[in-house]
């Protein structure tokens, strides 16, 4: 099977459902697309392809050829610049010609409605309304001329048609009135209504286009958190002597191995290790915490953070499109370019909408022309005008991708990474909560809580400096956490070094066997177990901490027992919140441990979980997960990615907990960056808040189309005499897309 790879293209030149629906089709249409979706909210086209089968270019003369634009020259970062350079630009030209287009028409209502007949009126409105409709109108035209030719239409096709009718008409009434008043009929102009309809249209487009751009703000300002230059530190050699050279590089150039300096106030350039110097970094806008973070030698740090007061030096392990920061963005732009499910039957609607109202606006025109009431097709050219104008495909396009951008980018400003618009749709539905405990509900680095040591039987090396050197040789995270505690003992030789898998370990210092491990090893080694003369404060220790969940290290020989370490890997301290959240939001939490049952009961009792289960293996967690879907639940998965992908893959919703280069990005469907549980129960608030605007954005789109495009036809007309004026048409479809978009406001 070939090889895709995924790209975000920005789109130009679409203005409505239909153009998205145009644009997409056209991408998929192309060989080697395997899929596309097109966001009207982002103008953004995400499209996976076979780079041996299709290029960049192919797929841009294809859209051209459609009657729209890729810009496909760069990387995506510098196609979004570009992109947002012509956007700024399109923006501008958009404010000029508003500004030109209320002046005039207001000008032209005001001479149309406040004065009486003066000579040659009619020709002042026509001279006010001819830059509004083919200077201020030009794009409606413009693009209406290029869909034409393409064999298409759009919303662009709707208000050129509708302006051009009026237009034409009045032009034709002004120059030939003869031919109404021959018949006793007046010559109506309708040069202001043509123009205000320009206006309306032009003034809802501008202020849809700032809501647009508030929208998707997000992947804008993670884009604007990557630094373009770095100071980096290079070793030269001038006349056999060794210097220190700092030099500013674009940051492409920076290769693993560099080594860069971080200055007070600087964002941090690369993911790396620092290696001299410390600060606090504001990591915030990874983790979303706003507590600056200590670094010093031998911690991590992350692309975009921001180095507070001190400096520091940091060798670099990723640059470029490989750092944490990278991988957000590219997240963040792949859910924000997905589809709902529920976009699937506006897609569908959409790409017949245009055409069906081209036809309802020819029915009204027939209908009303044979009717028999007085000025019957004059009638019928202001209704069919009207039908034009005041549908909406903008309303329907806009309705689920405005509302998906601003709930994504909302979730990414808080560290909550969402992998599509699917995984957002299901997170609103789950109602079971499954939690790893180690790094989940636990901080994922065991430590010594305590210990005792039996001093009163002299041996020829110091305990400590036992214990020390065997768990030194060991690479397990409990012998880490014993070695940390023992930080300053002498490092002794160790020969007939074994690891005794699930026990501890085992070796020979100054000629004497020593072992470190469980209680049940213990009892295998002194089938007695605890020998009778074991003091009392070791004994008592060893059941007291067994009995409070404690993981026990024994360092014994094969005679007695010589010190107990009581190692734990502590609460977080927001765990126990989320665990109480989550319960208030009827969602049933369960905890899944591969560790001891009194270890799991301890953890529960401190989160208050009800629902758990210790001494499970990885299948087991995932059988576990199965049994409670058979149940009718729908379950997420809390883990940390990579021992719990099993489960993460079963569940309907995988969240991986991680920071930094830990995060799974690549194997959840959400990442929780800063491993902060609090988030799970953000994340489901989230979706509920966003599936539900989304929702009341279809409902009023949908609603409004099927209640305004009757009225417009003029079904009221028979009962009361109401004609909807075409002026009042357009404010209409503007104002309606405006609410869609500011309904999706909301989520920010």
């Amino acid at each position: 099977m070939a090889k895709t790879v995924r790209r975000h293209f920005p789109v130009k030149g679409m203005g409505c459902a239909a153009c998205v629906a145009r644009v997409e089709n056209t991408l998929r249409e192309q060989p080697g697309v395997e899929k596309a979706s097109v966001s009207l909210a982002s103008s953004l086209a995400q499209v996976d392809y076979d780079p041996h089968a299709c290029t960049p270019e192919g797929l841009r003369k294809a859209v051209q050829a459609a009657g729209y634009d890729l810009i496909v020259e760069g990387t995506e970062d510098e196609a979004d610049d570009e992109a947002d350079r012509s956007q700024a630009d399109a923006f501008a030209r958009l404010k000029t010609d508003t500004l030109l287009s209320v002046v005039l028409s207001l000008i032209l209502m005001l001479l149309s409605m406040g004065f009486r007949d003066f000579p040659y009126k009619g020709y002042v409105l026509w001279g006010l309304a001819t830059p509004v409709v083919f200077w201020c109108g030009r794009r409606f035209f413009s693009a209406a001329w290029k869909q034409l030719k393409h064999g298409g239409a759009n919303m662009d096709t709707l208000v050129a048609l509708s302006v051009a009718i009026s237009y034409l008409f009045s032009v034709f009434n002004l120059l030939f009135p003869q031919v109404w008043t021959g018949k006793g009929l007046e010559a109506h102009l309708y040069f202001e209504s043509s123009a205000m309809i320009i206006t309306f249209i032009l003034a809802g487009r501008l202020l849809e286009e700032r809501a647009k751009r508030s929208t998707t703000a997000s992947v804008r300002k993670l884009v604007a958190l990557q630094p373009k230059t770095v100071t980096v530190r290079r070793i030269t050699v001038e006349k056999g002597m060794p210097s220190v050279l700092e030099e500013t590089v674009p940051v492409d150039r920076i290769r693993p191995g560099d080594i860069v300096m971080v200055k007070p106030g600087e964002r941090i350039p690369v993911d790396g290790t620092v290696t001299e110097g410390s600060s606090y970094v504001d990591e915030s806008m990874l983790t979303g915490e706003p507590v600056a973070v200590l670094k010093e030698e031998g911690v991590s740090v992350y692309a975009g953070t921001i180095n507070q007061k001190g400096s520091f030096t940091v060798r670099t392990e990723k640059a470029g499109t490989d750092t944490v920061l990278s991988a957000i963005i590219r997240m963040v732009r792949d859910a924000q370019g997905s589809k709902a499910p529920v976009q699937r039957l506006v897609d569908r609607i959409a790409a017949v909408f245009v055409p069906v109202i081209i036809g309802i606006s020819l029915v009204t025109l027939l209908c009303w022309g044979f009717s028999g009431v007085e000025n019957a097709w004059t009638h019928g050219l202001l209704a069919m005008v009207t039908v034009l104008v005041i549908a909406c495909p903008c309303s329907l396009g806009l309705a689920t991708p405005t509302a998906l951008v601003a709930g994504i980018g909302n979730g990414a400003g808080q560290g909550i990474l969402i992998k599509d618009a699917e995984s957002l749709e299901v997170a609103k539905k789950i109602n079971a909560v499954v939690v790893d405990k180690t790094g989940t509900l636990t901080e994922g680095h065991p430590s010594v809580v305590d210990s005792v040591w039996d001093t009163s039987v002299p041996v020829p090396t110091d305990l400590r400096d036992v214990l020390y050197s065997l768990e030194r040789k060991s690479s397990h995270p409990l012998a880490e956490a014993v070695t940390a505690s023992l930080h300053g003992c002498d490092q002794r030789l160790v020969t007939h070094f074994e690891t005794v898998a699930g026990a501890g370990v085992k070796g020979e210092i100054d000629g004497k066997t020593w072992y470190a491990g469980n209680a049940e090893w213990l009892r295998t080694v002194l089938p007695g177990g605890l020998p009778a003369d074991t003091p009392a404060m070791l004994s008592d220790s060893i059941q007291a901490w067994a009995d409070a969940g404690r993981t026990l290290i024994l360092l014994f020989d094969a005679e007695r027992v010589y010190a107990v370490l009581a190692v734990t890997d502590e609460v977080k301290s927001g765990s126990a919140r989320a665990v109480s959240t989550l319960r208030r939001m009827s969602i049933a939490v369960h905890m899944l441990t591969g560790d001891n049952r009194g270890t799991a009961e301890r953890i529960a009792a401190a989160t208050g979980i009800e629902h758990v289960k210790a001494e499970v293996l990885p299948q087991d967690k995932a059988l576990y997960v199965k049994d409670l879907q058979a149940k009718g639940l729908r379950v997420a998965m809390v883990g940390d990615g990579i021992n719990d992908s099993a489960a993460l893959a079963q569940a309907d919703l995988g969240i991986a907990m991680g920071r930094g280069s830990d995060i799974a990005i690549d194997t959840s469907m959400a990442t929780i960056v800063s491993s902060d549980l609090n988030r799970i129960p953000a994340l489901i608030r989230l979706s509920r808040r966003t599936v539900r605007i989304i929702r009341e954005n279809l409902f009023w789109a949908f609603f409004y189309n099927l209640l305004a495009v009757p009225v417009a036809a003029g079904v009221l007309y028979p009962v009361n005499g109401f004609l909807l004026n075409p002026m009042i048409a357009a404010a209409c479809m503007a104002l309606s897309s405006i609410c869609v978009v500011s309904n999706s406001l909301r989520l920010k």
